[in-house]
C-alpha cells in the first residue's frame, strides 16, 4: 500500500470515529453512575446550582457534560472532575439557576 493510500484510509477513519463519538442513552449511562450526595453536595445543590456524580473512570468532561444533557434533557455549563477513593468524581455546574434542584428533584434527592 502505498504512502498516500494510508493516510487517506487513516482520513476515513477518523471521519467514522467522529459519528460514534455521538452519545447514545445506553453509552450515557455507562458513564454516569450514580449521583453522590452528602451534606457538602446538598449544600452545593442549594447555593451554587451545582450537582455531583460518580462518573466512569474513562469519562472525560465533555463525554459527562454530553451524557447528563442527552440523558436528562438539561443543559451542562461547567464540569469539574476529580479521582476519589470512591471513582472518579465530577462536579456539574447546570445553565438554569435551578437546574441542580430540578435534576435532584427528578432523581428522588431532595
Amino acid at each position: 500500500m502505498t504512502r498516500k493510500k494510508e493516510v487517506n484510509k487513516n482520513n476515513n477513519n477518523h471521519k467514522n470515529s467522529d459519528n460514534n463519538n455521538r452519545l447514545d442513552s445506553d453509552r450515557a449511562e455507562e458513564l454516569i453512575l450514580q449521583p453522590y450526595i452528602t451534606e457538602k453536595t446538598f449544600n452545593m445543590i442549594e447555593r451554587e446550582n451545582k450537582l455531583t456524580f460518580i462518573v466512569a473512570d474513562t469519562a472525560t468532561k465533555k463525554n459527562i457534560a454530553d451524557s447528563l444533557e442527552s440523558l436528562y434533557a438539561t443543559e451542562v455549563t461547567e464540569v469539574n472532575t476529580s479521582k476519589t477513593v470512591r471513582g472518579k468524581k465530577a462536579v456539574v455546574r447546570f445553565a438554569t439557576p435551578d437546574g441542580a434542584r430540578d435534576l435532584a428533584t427528578k432523581l428522588g434527592l431532595v
